[in-house]
């Protein structure tokens, strides 16, 4: 057998590539993960590659396929890019390595990439699984005509139109990745249903004994990595649905590149990923350091109150058949004869909707006394003046006394007992499914998704899960002048504060694997917070690596100036001009002043504002601010950044700018970070998640919030040196960075991080600044 070197893409690896290969396979094949912490250019990509496809193409491996989860897009091409490279340099007599990126179905769906058949991105997924129930009823058991005779029928009217010379939307034929399909652009019907043709050729495909991938129609093994538009290509030259063929190819492919919804959100595990989550599976956890807070989110849940509204009302024209054809014997309906059959066969009872409809309702309007309570309370007035009021949190409990909820409470003092909560989300399902037969429409139901968390709300403890009403900003016409709904939508939200568990027990599942991010430090925090522990109690290993920057020092300066720390009760607000503000004003000066682009990073935006229009007036460059805004004027702003003469980029540390963005070559020749980005520690959320941790690992305050911000700090610092002939600048401006102190965050840098930003004061800045790129 071969060693990790035929399949290692380059001609020789980096001495922290051979470490961290070999570490990783002789760590996966006894069962466990290795943790790496490896600075730019030091290979992860090809590291964690090379590791899991060695033990995937081992004969005497547990290990059949490498799971990549990202969720940083740059990093994802960076792994199809290395994916590539390993099968251009593979021997000639080897299998190229098989491999697909998993993308949604608005990316794979011909109508909808087309914008044809009445669906489009907006409308994919619901128009999609409507359109496949229907295909089904009409092709299973008892159904009126078989799958085939379906696909034939959509063909036919392809053939029809193309000898009739007549044309729509500009074709016979619809078209898509550069490839024509054998059926029209509209979608075809059967008896007046609607159906996909697409899919009615995959169920016709399908074998006997139900394997999906016998029902792949092209040959994937030589194609190496298979692109979305590779596989939408592939699949509609033969007429059957791409999405249908991403999920047979699941198991069956090599490398599979996806990201964290993908391993850990559980319902995309449930309904589409989880074949690949056991323990012959390799994982690879990219950009690692988002891992907890990731996670954090897909198992933390809301419903807001419009859902709510919509889930009585949907519950509502359930019931009203029924009750309706009870009062009048003579009088039936074939809702009310759909309703009984379906009520029967779920065995849910026209009573257990009745209590789930009224629980609803009340809970609506106890949420709408306490959300006027509260406007009430802190915003006297707000009826004439809906238009400026602000996000809010209004807690349900005191965020530092894990206890249970004043919902929770409200609801047993109001009769409502465990019961009510557990069977809504059943009562949900039989209503969205009635719903969707009765008035043959295809999207979402609210009913599921209110009932799912109703019930999780009753099932979570109140330790680790923190309760809470959040006000969003919205605007609604619809709604009376002088309600809170016109300005808000209230959602009942239930945050997870410690997804160590979940992350362990997900984690546990896997064979093996690698965790990695150019800021995991201080790694036994990191392995605490990201339920590493777990495994480890169950005696599976877990070994850690930290790789330092191997470019040449000279190419870089790395500052900590020890400035008076910049904390609002040191600074001030912006607009203030303090002596300690003064301080920072004059460091972001001389470092903005540095050829070439500049990056500036501010604890939040307010701030930034604030630095930004300062050093309008004091740099000769164009100064660009980055606000909090929708992804593509980010990206609008990311590109004039990089075009053209040198600018300064002036961003908030928590920002999509300072992690994740590719600034390699002269696209960033200087960076500076002012103070420690922790985020408000006022929050009630925050102090819950805060609380938590205390409870859970001891401190608190390091593991929820200094630990994290210091790795947002580190994220930003990393955009500047990204290669080996780059040089560049490194500036901390606070004194926590540069000395210690009982605040002090240099212990959570790396031990060669914290040997290269020496401290210096800020009258020396300026000076040593001017030396390097004197030398540069």
């Amino acid at each position: 057998m071969p060693d990790w070197r035929t399949i290692f893409g380059h001609d020789a690896p980096y001495d922290e590539q051979r470490d961290g290969i070999e570490t990783a396979i002789e760590t996966a094949r006894d069962d466990g993960f290795t943790v790496i912490e490896g600075a730019c250019g030091t290979g992860k990509t090809m590291l964690a590659l090379t590791a899991g496809l060695d033990l995937v193409r081992d004969p005497d491996s547990q290990y059949e396929r490498v799971f990549v989860l990202t969720s940083v897009k740059q990093q994802l091409r960076q792994f199809e890019t290395d994916l590539k490279t390993i099968n251009a340099n593979l021997p000639d007599d080897w299998k190229p390595i098989s491999a697909m990126t998993l993308v949604g179905k608005a990316d794979v769906c011909p109508y909808s990439r087309e914008n044809a058949g009445d669906i489009d991105d907006e409308t994919v997924y619901d128009r999609c699984e409507g359109l496949r129930e229907r295909t089904r009823d009409l092709t299973g058991e008892g159904g009126a005509v078989t799958a085939q005779n379906l696909a034939s029928q959509a063909r036919s009217q392809q053939t029809g139109l193309a000898d009739s010379g007549k044309r729509r939307s500009g074709a016979s034929f619809l078209e898509t990745a550069g490839e024509p399909t054998p059926y029209p652009p509209e979608m075809p019907e059967y008896n007046d249903v609607e159906y996909c043709p697409f899919y009615a050729q995959f169920l016709d495909d399908m074998p006997e004994d139900g394997d999906p991938i016998e029902a792949v129609p092209f040959d994937f093994d030589d194609m190496g990595l298979i692109e979305p538009a590779d596989l939408v290509a592939n699949s509609v030259q033969w007429g059957t649905c791409p999405h249908s063929m991403m999920g047979a190819l699941l198991g069956h492919v090599e490398v599979v590149v996806g990201n964290y919804y993908h391993a850990f959100d559980p319902v995309t595990t449930a309904t589409f990923t989880g074949a690949l989550v056991d323990d012959s599976t390799f994982l690879v956890c990219d950009e690692a350091h988002m891992l907890e807070p990731r996670v954090r989110d897909l198992v933390s849940q809301s419903v807001g109150d419009s859902t709510l509204r919509d889930a009585e009302s949907e519950l509502t024209r359930v019931i009203q058949p029924v009750k309706f054809d009870d009062r009048d014997a003579k009088h039936t309906t074939a809702d009310a004869e759909l309703v009984r059959t379906e009520l029967e066969d779920a065995n849910v009872t026209l009573r257990e909707l009745e209590d789930t409809r009224d629980f609803i309702r009340d809970l609506r309007d106890e949420l709408d006394r306490r959300v006027t309570a509260h406007l009430e309370r802190e915003h006297r007035g707000w009826k004439t003046n809906l238009t400026d009021l602000p996000d809010e949190e209004i807690p349900l409990r005191d965020p530092t006394v894990p206890q249970p909820d004043e919902i929770s409470e409200w609801a047993a003092d109001a009769g409502y007992d465990g019961g009510t909560w557990a069977r809504a989300e059943a009562v949900g399902a039989i209503v969205a499914r009635i719903l969707n037969e009765a008035e043959d429409e295809d999207r979402e139901r609210a009913a599921l998704p209110a009932g799912r968390v109703l019930g999780e709300w009753y099932r979570n403890d109140h330790e680790e899960y923190f309760r809470e009403i959040v006000l969003e900003r919205t605007w609604n016409d619809r709604e009376p002048d002088d309600s809170w709904r016109r300005a808000y939508n209230a959602q009942l939200a239930m945050q997870n504060c410690v997804p160590s568990g979940a992350i362990g027990e997900q984690l546990g599942e896997f064979g093996g694997g690698i965790l990695m991010s150019a800021t995991l430090e201080p790694l036994e925090i990191f392995e605490e917070v990201s339920g590493l522990g777990h495994l480890e109690a169950d005696g599976r290993p877990v070994v850690e690596r930290t790789f330092g920057l191997n470019f040449p020092e000279s190419n870089r300066e790395s500052f900590a100036v020890d400035a008076p720390k910049f904390t609002y009760d040191n600074r001030g607000a912006p607009g203030e001009e303090t002596p300690e503000r003064q301080v920072y004003a004059d460091a972001i000066r001389d470092v903005a002043r540095s050829p070439g682009n500049v990056l500036v990073g501010m604890p939040n935006y307010a701030e930034a504002t604030w630095a930004a229009e300062h050093l309008r007036g004091v740099v000769d460059k164009p100064v660009l601010l980055d606000e909090s805004s929708a992804d593509e004027a980010t990206e609008d702003l990311k590109d004039e950044f990089f075009g053209g003469e040198s600018k300064v980029l002036v961003t908030s540390l928590r920002g999509t700018l300072t992690e994740g963005v590719d600034y390699r070559g002269d696209r960033l020749r200087a960076a500076v970070v002012c103070g420690v980005p922790i985020i408000n520690t006022a929050s009630p959320r925050t102090r819950a998640v805060r609380t938590a941790y205390e409870r859970k690992f001891g401190d608190g305050f390091t593991y929820a919030l200094t630990v994290p911000a210091v790795r947002k700090a580190r994220q930003a610092l990393g955009r500047v040196i990204r290669g080996s002939d780059e040089r560049g600048i490194r500036v901390l401006v606070d004194s926590r960075y540069a000395r210690e102190s009982w605040d002090s965050v240099r212990e959570f840098f790396p031990e060669t991080e914290r040997e290269e930003f020496q401290p210096v004061s800020p009258d020396m800045l300026s000076f040593g600044l001017e030396r390097f790129w004197d030398r540069n």
